[in-house]
Order: structure tokens, then C-alpha cells, then sequence
């Protein structure tokens, strides 16, 4: 008889998101008074660059034709040449200096910051900041590495509060060194950046203590602020520590289209294996790569006129982020992030818990928000906020919230 992943069935009910569209689509089969504007999930809402689109349509025409038609990719990890050398050299741009065979290109980060853990024992002991985006909880329960749920936490992960209390960057835990530790910066759901600083505290005490920090800089782009690392490769020691997951999705447009990168350096090692080589094996089994049309599209981001048009979009959210700081703030409610990432991080009214107010602003101002809650016991009494709208909608988000609080 077949046996399933138990596992699974541990995992409390469902992922956030979908649990949010549920309840979005309850309240839209009311007929409710004003269509909704959706602030929730971090879904982008500008078109691609123009010059990422010229690079699609182009490699389009190529694949039409017999003399530039190309079938699997069987270069260097599962990603083309030319794509690998834009990645890197736009790290050298910060003089970081990442070789070409270290980069891994895939369909996104939350894949890869899933996928992961299939190079690391399931008896690893995993850290996570507190709230954190879901995925890497979620995927380690399934795995079998986060023990039991009790209602509030599972049993075998290590939470590493992000409270107001310490600007919502984790202290080093007090216990036992995690093998595994989940860093996000700048931090989704809270928007909070990390400094050289803060980063380095952390990567000295992963080499100290032979752990592995897994670094999602998929929001790096948003950084407005100078002094804020854009790689933990900006922070020395990291090399033989760190593994980095960046993304298109945000910084491109690319939720639709689908394209990311992993970086692991060949310095990284545990056990005297190199990590670098398990991923590609795990890699060259288990994926076949991301399509040549959407990787030239990629390599059009790093056009001097990709990047001018990227940038534009990155503005565009940034300044919405901008007015919902600012409105929200006037009203009353405190508010972090939103400088240096898409995501703003609102403290609920009179200790509202964070499923209630996400129900208030849905059915009385018809915006739909992410409670706080479904990031982790410490993200109680927030709601995340994104500044991925349309402008003109998020100028009246702003006014139908202050509204009704």
C-alpha cells in the first residue's frame, strides 16, 4: 500500500495566500459596496520593460527558425552563457567578485529557497526570523525538519524574533547553534533592511559555529538607502557560510514570466563537500532549466536600457510605498518599512488582532491587506501592506483605510 509524507498532514490548515483568496472571494460573491483594491499579495502591476520585451519577441523569432533553434540548455547549471556572465558582472558591479559557475539560474526564489534543503540532512536544526515569509517554514514541515505544530510554533525550528524591540532584526539565538538559519534582507513582510553590520554579527557566528545562512535578497533592488548591503557577499567571511537567492520577480516584473538565481560559492563546503557541487547535481537531476526566451529576457534587465526601465518601475512602487507611509502615519497607525522594500509593515489599532483588522479593511474600505499572523507568532498585531498597486488605486486604499479606523 502506498504511504504518503506525513508531514504534510501536519501542516496547519492551508498557505497563507490562498487562505487570504479565499476569503476575498467569500466576501466578493456579497456584492460589496466598492470594487476592492488589493494590497496583499506582492504581485507586481507594471508591465515589462520595453527592453525586455524587444529581447522576448527576438528570441521568439529565433526559436521560429532552424537555424537558431535551441532545445535543452546543456551549459553550466542548467542556465545559458550569456545570462550567467550578465549576473556576474552586475555583481562585480559592487565589487563582489561571484564566478560564473557559482550562479544558478531557476524559475524563481521561493523554488529555490524551497528546494534548498534537499542538499542538507533532515536532522539539521533550522533557525527562522520571526514573522518570515512563509515558504521557508512551510517547506521545511514538509520535509520533516520543523517537528510538530502546537498551535503557535512548530517544535523543532528556532524563531528569531523581528519585534519593534530590535528594529526587527534577530539577536543571535541563546541556545545551541542552528545548522540552518533563513535571512531576509530587505525583510519580507516587515521591510526592514540589515547593515554591514548586523549582517557581519551573523556571518561571523555561522562560521564560528559551522552553520549555513540561507539569504533571500530577493527585494535588493529596493534599497534607497546607502550603506545597506545589496549581497551578503558585500560582507567578508561570507563565502564560506552563505548562500543567496535573488529574483526577477520584483525587480523585473518577472512574477509572470519566472526567472531567479542562486548563488553558492565553491568556497562553501560542510562535511568536505562542496555545496556548490550538491546543487548542481540536485539541480541537474531535478530541473532542466528556465526557457531560452524568458533567460534573454532576463539578460535584457542588464542593458543600460533594461536597467534605466527597471529602475523606473522600482521608482513607481517606492513612491506608492511612499504615500502609504505617509497617509497611514497621519492617521495615527505606525508604520515601518516601505524605504528600502515594497512591503510595509503597519501596527494594528488598539491591539487589534491582525485576522480581524485584515477583515475590517476588506469589508468596510474593500482593500484587501496580509495579516500579520500569518507570518508567525510575532507578526501578531501587524498587517503587511505592498506597495505593488496602481498608483492612482493606492492613493485610494490610503484614503478608504483612514476612513474606517
Amino acid at each position: 500500500m502506498v504511504r504518503i509524507n506525513q508531514n504534510f498532514l501536519k501542516l496547519p490548515g492551508g498557505y497563507l495566500f490562498p487562505e487570504i483568496g479565499r476569503r476575498v472571494r467569500a466576501f466578493s460573491a456579497q456584492n460589496p459596496p466598492k470594487p476592492l483594491i488589493r494590497l496583499g499579495i506582492g504581485d507586481v502591476t507594471q508591465p515589462l520593460a520595453p527592453a525586455v520585451v524587444e529581447a522576448m519577441v527576438k528570441a521568439s523569432k529565433e526559436m521560429g527558425e532552424k537555424e537558431t533553434f535551441r532545445g535543452y540548455c546543456e551549459e553550466t547549471c542548467c542556465a545559458y552563457d550569456f545570462l550567467r556572465f550578465a549576473i556576474r558582472d552586475s555583481y562585480g558591479e559592487r565589487e563582489v567578485d561571484i564566478a560564473d559557475d557559482e550562479i544558478f539560474v531557476s524559475d524563481g526564489a521561493k523554488s529555490d529557497c524551497g528546494s534548498i534543503g534537499d542538499i542538507f540532512s533532515v536532522d539539521n536544526v533550522v533557525a527562522v526570523c520571526d514573522p518570515v515569509y512563509p515558504v521557508y517554514v512551510d517547506t521545511n514541515a514538509m520535509s520533516g525538519r520543523a517537528g510538530e505544530y502546537d498551535g503557535e510554533k512548530w517544535t523543532r525550528l528556532i524563531y528569531l524574533p523581528c519585534t519593534e524591540e530590535n528594529s526587527f532584526f534577530p539577536d543571535l539565538p541563546a541556545g545551541p547553534a542552528p545548522d540552518l538559519i533563513y535571512l531576509c534582507s530587505p525583510n519580507n513582510p516587515t521591510g526592514a533592511a540589515a547593515t554591514k553590520e548586523q549582517l557581519k554579527v551573523w556571518v561571523d557566528y555561522a562560521n564560528a559555529n559551522g552553520s549555513v545562512i540561507l539569504f533571500d535578497s530577493a527585494y535588493e533592488a529596493f534599497i534607497s538607502q546607502s550603506g545597506i548591503p545589496h549581497s551578503i557577499f558585500e560582507v567578508e567571511g561570507a563565502k564560506t557560510c552563505a548562500i543567496e537567492f535573488r529574483s526577477f520577480s520584483k525587480s523585473a516584473g518577472f512574477t509572470g514570466t519566472r526567472c531567479a538565481y542562486t548563488v553558492i560559492p565553491k568556497e562553501l563546503e560542510r562535511e568536505g563537500v562542496s555545496l556548490n557541487a550538491l546543487w548542481s547535481r540536485r539541480q541537474g537531476t531535478k530541473f532542466n532549466g528556465v526557457p531560452y526566451v524568458v533567460q534573454r529576457a532576463a539578460q535584457a534587465v542588464f542593458t543600460p536600457e533594461g536597467k534605466a526601465q527597471t529602475r523606473a518601475a522600482i521608482d513607481y512602487y517606492l513612491n506608492n510605498a511612499k504615500v502609504i507611509k505617509e497617509g497611514l502615519t497621519a492617521a495615527g497607525l505606525t508604520v515601518y518599512g516601505g524605504v528600502n522594500a515594497p512591503y510595509l509593515w503597519v501596527k494594528t489599532p488598539n491591539g487589534m488582532p491582525s485576522w480581524d483588522f485584515f477583515d475590517l479593511l476588506l469589508k468596510k474600505a474593500c482593500v484587501v491587506t496580509t495579516p500579520g499572523a500569518g507570518f508567525g507568532p510575532s507578526g501578531e498585531g501587524y498587517i503587511r501592506v505592498t506597495a505593488f498597486g496602481d498608483a492612482d488605486a493606492t492613493v485610494e486604499a490610503v484614503e478608504r483605510i483612514v476612513s474606517v479606523i
